[in-house]
């Protein structure tokens, strides 16, 4: 971000609340604030097997939580359970929270949930590419490989929950 939303004026670097942040200076006092984003990740459930999933722009053999971005107005519950329908083709039936997790590198909050579901499994192929289906022993056994989210949630879940 250059310019102000508000006025159009250049932004500029201030010292704010301990932080360095973009700020109008001085034309109209817009400040940058440069929250996280919002995301839920679902680790889906379908008849006794966890289902983990791989986004069409990832190498050959990474897998990971279904993940998405809440929409206006909508709660985190809702958003997970409406990912898991667009993504998986799966009906949710219940979200129970695990965890909540930072991801600094793309500025986001992630709310992770277990999420049971029915139905056939039937990808969006806009988006996914290919699934896995695990035990639990399979899960907890799952090299993630470089990505962080998956070991967290799944150490959580298997703590708290299984």
């Amino acid at each position: 971000m250059k310019f102000c939303p508000q006025c159009g004026s250049a932004l500029r670097k201030k010292q704010i609340d301990e932080f360095e942040r973009l700020a109008c200076h001085p034309t109209c006092g817009y400040v940058h604030w440069n929250n996280p984003v919002p995301v839920v990740a679902a680790l889906v459930r379908c008849n006794g097997k966890f289902i983990l999933a791989r986004n069409y722009k990832w190498p050959e053999g990474m897998f990971s939580l279904i993940a998405g971005f809440l929409e206006a107005f909508e709660s985190p519950e809702p958003a997970v359970l409406r990912e898991t329908q667009e993504e998986l083709g799966l009906t949710g039936q219940s979200a129970t929270f695990i965890g909540h997790y930072t991801f600094p590198q793309r500025n986001q909050i992630i709310m992770a949930y277990l999420v049971e579901a029915t139905g056939e499994l039937n990808l969006n192929k806009q988006e996914l590419l290919e699934a896995v289906e695990l035990s639990a022993e399979e899960l907890k056994a799952f090299d993630f490989g470089h990505l962080r989210l998956g070991p967290l949630v799944v150490e959580a879940l298997f703590s708290k929950h299984l």
